[in-house]
């Protein structure tokens, strides 16, 4: 059937540092895609409840609508109870076509500094492509990313954590 050849031992260490080698940047967090119509494929890191943000007033944008969104854990995924708050903006945007907005994405402390990056930029980047399906014109919106420069809360809990990993929303 099958004949097993032998591997030389250069051969076999090549094999093996691939199969278990990693970057320190490269996670899971990586195999994330974004997907508006189902929820986070990673569940919350503990049992906290996730941050609900609430009506900001007196700032730019609908005065009735959260300007932060909030994510779990490692994931750039639009939660289902945030959808109220892109629609809310995406309808204002609509209305107010000489207005423009800035999508800031944020990271928690944890994690390398690039990855954190890059992480808040899909984060921004989610928004983007959310509102732009909800009829929004991608040329009106820029997406940023602060990473884990901007912390919103300094503590150490999984509580300061998730107000860390948010999207604001920030109209020029």
């Amino acid at each position: 059937m099958f004949k097993l050849l032998p591997l030389s031992a250069a051969a076999v260490l090549a094999l093996g540092l691939a199969a278990c080698g990693s970057s320190s940047t490269t996670s899971k967090r990586e195999e994330h895609h974004y997907a508006l119509s189902k929820p986070s494929a990673e569940p919350a890191q503990s049992g906290v409840a996730p941050v609900v943000a609430t009506a900001q007033p007196g700032k730019k944008g609908p005065a009735d609508t959260a300007h932060t969104v909030y994510f779990d854990f490692d994931s750039y995924t639009v939660r289902p109870a945030d959808r109220p708050v892109l629609e809310s903006h995406a309808r204002w945007m609509r209305s107010h076509p000489g207005q423009s907005l800035t999508l800031q994405g944020h990271t928690d402390a944890r994690g390398g500094i690039e990855y954190n990056l890059a992480l808040g930029q899909k984060r921004a980047e989610s928004m983007r492509s959310s509102l732009q399906t909800l009829g929004v014109d991608p040329a009106r919106v820029e997406a940023v990313s602060y990473g884990k420069e901007r912390l919103a809360d300094t503590g150490s809990s999984e509580e300061a954590h998730q107000r860390n990993r948010r999207v604001e929303f920030e109209y020029r």
